[in-house]
């Protein structure tokens, strides 16, 4: 196992750390710092950048030869880290404890130690590991944000204020579309002039935001997850398959985990649609395959398909089509006698 010390603050000073203990150098752009995996440890890099509001953001792209671990050890309050594990598995504990966190892919935690208790992460060899951290300075955020923190949350309002660590803080959840998508972005955008430090900036206040909003809808469970797009994505695979047996919303939610609102807000998501719309989308290409290349009549497609008015038939097919279904028809027995 390959072990890499972290004994200093704040992000800066940990990503020299990290470089340290990779023995490469660190690559500055502004307040952006970024190590890349030497050959012989694996590959790709852990960037990150530091604000003034008390946030800073860490990602790491990761593939290991062997399994590696961090060590976060510092005499000095650590900061709360927002973890989003988007590819990969991390196991998370607190440096005093054998407890371990297993974070899996599109799963977060938030993590907060006690006094001067520090973090250990594990990343396993041979996997790929995106990670991010969203981390926070309890003593800097509080001062800069403290009438508002007041109005969270009773738990979360008492851990961002706790600025000497009295209390352990560990909570593990999915994280939310919003949130991946902010992250997809803010790693693409590397550039070091001022517009990209603002943004850099002001998405780390809405990834935090995010959080809050998620942490405290926790029992209502209303947001969709990014781990939740695999039902949605089978629920498409169903449909697909059994596009002449479909029946109704609900039923389909049933069948692959979901509530119905859920289904309806990942189809949105993927595909700007609703599932009848997207039915009938799938519908509308089986009538224009079966006119190409079957002998039924408009009528007879028309109820194969599961409609009961040709003529509303007629009008969707031209809407998605720009040829009503007998013209096609024409067309096409114009093509064969030529």
């Amino acid at each position: 196992m390959i072990s890499i010390l972290v004994k200093s603050l704040p992000l800066k000073e940990v990503l020299e750390d990290i470089a340290f203990a990779l023995d490469v150098p660190v690559t500055r752009k502004c307040d952006e710092y970024t190590v890349q995996l030497p050959f012989q440890i694996g590959k790709g890099f852990i960037r990150g950048m530091d604000f003034k509001n008390g946030l800073g953001i860490i990602f790491y792209d990761c593939f290991f030869h062997q399994d590696t671990q961090f060590n976060f050890i510092v005499d000095k309050t650590h900061p709360v880290k927002f973890l989003y594990c988007e590819k990969g598995q991390l196991i998370h504990r607190f440096e005093k404890e054998h407890v371990e966190h297993k974070v899996e892919e599109y799963e977060n935690a938030i993590v907060a130690s006690t006094a001067n208790n520090g973090h250990i992460f594990n990343f396993k060899g041979g996997m790929r590991i995106c990670l991010n951290s969203l981390e926070m300075n309890r003593e800097v955020f509080s001062k800069q944000f403290n009438c508002e923190i007041k109005n969270i949350s009773d738990d979360l309002s008492f851990l961002f204020q706790d600025k000497k660590a009295t209390k352990e803080f560990y909570y593990h959840g999915k994280y939310c579309l919003e949130m991946a998508d902010l992250f997809d972005d803010l790693q693409k955008k590397t550039n070091s002039d001022l517009s990209q430090k603002l943004v850099w900036n002001g998405g780390a206040l809405q990834l935090l935001n995010l959080q809050i909003l998620q942490y405290q809808d926790k029992e209502i469970d209303i947001v969709l997850r990014k781990i939740e797009l695999k039902q949605v994505i089978k629920a498409v695979s169903i449909i697909n398959k059994n596009i002449l047996d479909f029946t109704t919303v609900p039923q389909l939610a049933r069948e692959v985990g979901l509530t119905a609102l859920k289904l309806q807000e990942g189809f949105k998501y993927l595909y700007n649609t609703t599932v009848n719309e997207y039915v009938i989308e799938r519908r509308l290409d089986l009538a224009k395959t079966l006119l190409e290349k079957s002998d039924h009549n408009i009528s007879e497609i028309v109820d194969l398909i599961g409609l009961s008015s040709r003529s509303y038939f007629s009008r969707i097919f031209k809407n998605k089509y720009n040829i009503s279904p007998s013209a096609f028809l024409k067309l096409k027995k114009g093509k064969q006698k030529s």
